[in-house]
């Protein structure tokens, strides 16, 4: 009913403020909490990245009261640079909330302007296109125009080679389809064979991986798959089947280092199997 409605709204309202205001008290300079009072720009980001990979880990996990524990630890980041921002006049949180709301309407034509967008491909172009307008007023003078400025540094490496490839294709630097990836990542990996036989140095053998890596992502990429969540995945799937090889060695009294390569692998394949079935 629009009462509910009504009451739901207050109430988070109550608790949002209520958020904003603690969080004021522990950035007092007399009261506050010394930790909170220490903390800067230049100090919170580690915080922030650690709170959503915990979110991230909640999600996976299926755990959705420890997803409601995360998600305000995430929120509280938000305040917290907030807070700080208010401070020096720079922005508070109303500006946050606003321009992340203005941008949300910018970008989805198709339902706040009544534009018809009748297909995915129509609506992904629009909004690669709102995107473009937005960064090229967003270049700071001096600032190259190039369709990658923006992307940060501080992403992960296989992410962050994800969205220089995204962006590259967008204005038509790419192959037409998956088949020209596989031939050059068959390029880089013989490119890394050669250089490892020919042994010219450490330096060599790191750029060709690094080009082999980034030719892996663009297969994901063509499969529109995050390199990043299937890389998780793998590692997820490596542990959980090298931890079941440690307990059956448990069982016999042994440790992998007690045993040779082939019988790690035939257990490597019978917990293979086991998980399958």
């Amino acid at each position: 009913s629009k009462f509910a409605g009504n009451f739901n709204l207050c109430l988070t309202m109550h608790n949002l403020l209520r958020l904003l205001q603690i969080m004021e008290v522990l950035r007092n300079p007399e009261h506050g909490c010394p930790w909170d009072r220490a903390q800067c720009f230049e100090t919170i980001p580690p915080h922030t990245l650690e709170e959503a990979y915990e979110v991230m880990d909640a999600v996976e996990q299926g755990d959705f009261n420890a997803l409601k524990d995360e998600l305000g630890d995430l929120l509280f980041q938000v305040v917290f640079y907030a807070q700080m921002g208010s401070e020096q006049g720079l922005f508070d949180f109303d500006g946050i909330a606003e321009a992340i709301s203005d941008k949300l309407v910018r970008r989805h034509p198709h339902v706040f302007s009544g534009r018809d967008m009748d297909s995915d491909l129509v609506r992904s172009i629009a909004w690669e296109e709102q995107k473009t307008r937005e960064r090229a007023v967003a270049i700071k003078p001096g600032e190259p125009q190039s369709a990658l400025t923006g992307i940060p540094n501080v992403l992960p490496e296989l992410l962050r080679a994800y969205k220089l490839q995204k962006r590259a294709a967008h204005v038509g630097f790419d192959w037409p389809n998956v088949e020209g990836v596989y031939a050059k990542i068959a390029e880089e990996l013989t490119e890394v064979r050669e250089t490892l036989e020919n042994a010219e140095g450490e330096d060599r053998v790191k750029e060709e991986i690094g080009d082999l890596l980034f030719s892996v992502v663009n297969i994901a990429r063509h499969c529109a798959i995050n390199p990043e969540s299937a890389l998780r995945q793998a590692n997820q799937k490596f542990m959980s089947r090298f931890q079941g090889i440690e307990k059956k060695l448990q069982g016999k009294g042994l440790k992998p280092e007690d045993c040779s390569l082939k019988e790690l692998d035939a257990l490597w394949n019978e917990v293979k199997n086991e998980i399958k079935s």
